[in-house]
């Protein structure tokens, strides 16, 4: 551990060149999670996941105050009707609702599939930039820091690969078109 910490000191003139500090160390560690939400591209996920989930909250309320309505509309005419006349109405409602429900609850399932995509294409593109920071800090290994139940602070990387991760991938959108 000694060794590490001391190895873990050393300026090298790559490490300075990149400007990102001036960690050697055979192994190194780095929060993930940190990585993609402090990121300028995990930034803007996050704010397009939000949009799109705030859109389908609003319209889950539509809907709702909708069914709301005709529930109560149903529940009128239920005194002027037939019992098996109502009664059908009434399980053309529930079916109506049931439907709603798996449809709504399916946009939900997406939105969270497309967090888990772009969590995907962030890291397949995040892959060669801490391959960098790694061959850089002569490290053998990037181990998630959660995992690793103690270590000196000098081998974590999360600040370093972000603001590397930013200058490389930037938000990761398309261009704007003129």
């Amino acid at each position: 551990m000694a060794a590490t910490s001391a190895q873990a000191q050393q300026v090298t003139p790559q490490n300075q060149s990149l400007g990102l500090g001036s960690l050697v160390s055979p192994i190194l560690t780095i929060d993930s999670e940190r990585l993609f939400l402090e990121s300028s591209f995990g930034q803007r996920v996050a704010k397009e996941v939000e949009a799109k989930g705030a859109e389908l909250a609003a319209e889950n309320r539509q809907i709702e105050a909708d069914l709301e309505a005709e529930e109560r509309a149903l529940t009128d005419v239920r005194a002027t009707m037939v019992a098996e006349e109502f009664r059908v109405l009434a399980n053309d409602f529930d079916e109506k609702v049931q439907r709603i429900r798996s449809a709504q609850a399916a946009k939900g399932r997406a939105l969270n599939e497309l967090l888990d995509q772009e969590r995907e294409v962030f890291l397949n593109a995040a892959a060669p930039v801490l391959e960098r920071l790694m061959r850089d800090a002569d490290a053998a290994v990037i181990l998630e820091r959660r995992s690793v139940f103690l270590s000196d602070t000098g081998i974590e990387i999360t600040d370093d690969a972000i603001a590397l991760l930013n200058e490389t991938l930037g938000s990761g959108a398309p261009p704007a078109k003129p």
